[in-house]
């Protein structure tokens, strides 16, 4: 059975991204208190990098203990790490460098490598040693963010591509069908291990692709590699600000964030 996402809509982005903080805050201290870590896959995208803002600032760099998080990431462009396209740069920029993350922190994609699925395979090696998962387990993560691509794709995992239909590997080459069409990204396999899975998606132009995940009116709309996010045994939560919740019609029965 397909797992009930959790809603929450924020008025706006700036209240968006405070309850995001807030809620990724108790994620991490109740995993931290537990296993004295908190595993963190980051994604790439203008949404997300308005979070890494926020939690960069001085309001929200003292109350989080960076030393105990761990920061993977859930895709990557085939780029060198200084790229201007390339997720770790925007993620150095915005977040590890503001909050002084020392590199034995951060396990990023290689996009550089050739051929890249070398890369994908070094990092599904990291990921396992990082979780002490030999095959056939699969590793766990505490938190995945997920932005959403205006065509319904995750990380880099795009409809009609081969990464999509991965069901061994839990890290694999994509290929997008635009821009840097060469990618990393990891798979629904361990997606759907995570502990929790949050969606962040923000702006009027998302509203479309949101209603079609959230409510799904054809095959073609339950096929998109959003909609088959659904979490094994754990948490999905979608954080919405206002502009992206516009066109679903079940708004006064999802929980509202003010």
């Amino acid at each position: 059975m397909p797992i009930t996402p959790d809603i929450r809509i924020a008025g706006d982005t700036r209240q968006w991204a405070q309850d995001v903080a807030t809620f990724i805050l108790s994620l991490s201290e109740r995993a931290i208190q537990s296993n004295g870590r908190f595993i963190l896959a980051l994604s790439g995208g203008s949404t997300p990098k308005l979070l890494y803002q926020t939690l960069a600032a001085p309001e929200w760099k003292a109350r989080f203990d960076w030393s105990r998080i761990v920061f993977l990431f859930g895709d990557e462009r085939c780029v060198p790490p200084d790229h201007p396209d390339s997720n770790f740069k925007m993620a150095q920029t915005t977040l590890f460098h503001p909050l002084d993350i020392p590199s034995d922190r951060i396990f990023r994609m290689k996009g550089e490598y050739e051929p890249p699925l070398t890369a994908a395979q070094e990092y599904e090696e990291t990921i396992r040693r990082l979780t002490t998962s030999p095959p056939p387990q699969v590793p766990l993560i505490d938190l995945v963010l997920l932005g959403l691509g205006d065509d319904g794709h995750i990380a880099s995992l795009f409809s009609g591509t081969e990464a999509l239909q991965e069901h061994g590997k839990i890290a694999m080459v994509g290929h997008a069908p635009t821009g840097v069409t060469s990618r990393l990204t990891l798979t629904l396999r361990v997606l759907n291990h995570a502990t929790v899975v949050l969606f962040l998606v923000t702006g009027p132009g998302k509203a479309p692709v949101v209603s079609r995940v959230l409510e799904p009116k054809s095959d073609a709309d339950r096929s998109l590699p959003a909609a088959r996010i659904s979490p094994e045994s754990g948490r999905l939560i979608w954080m919405l600000d206002h502009a992206a919740a516009q066109q679903l019609k079940k708004i006064p029965s999802y929980r509202e964030e003010t």
